[in-house]
């Protein structure tokens, strides 16, 4: 596993962010890293993800900032260029995949079932998204993927709260979860970063509570 995706695995939890304004990006990898999860994903689903991502990653090096719901080739260059230091995808793109690989970037893209375990395995992946996890089956589906693909990780994605993020985090084949409540839209909307800090810090002890019990 690459040194980058350690660094995902031993923080537990992945910010998924939807970043209107990019001129938030520093204030808010600062609240997140002050908060104690010096991690981040900076979502194409919003315009100006590049730009983001760059002012994110120069204002704040002691974040690592990957690139999600990346879709196509030309997205995964242009977060690259910007910094980005990993890149996840909601589906599995098999040209998306193999362009990262090829170029040795980190790249965890989404499946939700066997067939796209394999996939995975045949491109020498060993941390898959499995998204959108809770209308996928859940925990319950996990379990049963790890059965037959004992040597793959997950980070499940999409219906993920603090509430039942320890159901996930107590899997042996997930690594860490990715949610957006760590960075609430509305909070972040009012550039209430004290409290995206205060929420970040809640979600980081919850997580050594897990590991530690």
């Amino acid at each position: 596993m690459s040194s980058v995706l350690e660094q995902l695995g031993n923080a537990g939890i992945v910010p998924v962010i939807k970043l209107e304004n990019p001129k938030d990006a520093v204030p808010l990898m600062g609240a997140l890293a002050d908060g104690g999860l010096p991690v981040a994903e900076i979502t194409f689903r919003a315009a100006g993800a590049d730009e983001a991502i760059r002012r994110a990653t120069q204002g704040t090096p002691n974040v690592l900032v990957g690139a999600g719901t990346v879709l196509t080739v030309d997205q995964v260059k242009k977060a690259v260029d910007a910094g980005a230091m990993y890149i996840v995808t909601p589906g599995f793109n098999p040209k998306v995949v193999d362009y990262c690989v090829t170029n040795g970037i980190p790249v965890t893209p989404g499946v939700n079932n066997p067939t796209g375990v394999e996939q995975g395995l045949e491109f020498g992946l060993e941390v898959l998204k499995f998204f959108p996890a809770e209308v996928s089956g859940g925990v319950k589906m996990l379990k049963a993927l790890g059965g037959p693909y004992g040597q793959m990780n997950f980070i499940p994605t999409g219906g993920i709260s603090l509430i039942n993020m320890i159901d996930y985090l107590s899997l042996k084949n997930v690594i860490a979860v990715g949610g957006s409540w760590v960075v609430p839209s509305e909070l972040l909307a009012k550039r209430e970063f004290s409290k995206i800090r205060e929420l970040t810090a809640e979600s980081v002890e919850a997580v050594r509570a897990i590991r530690n019990g």
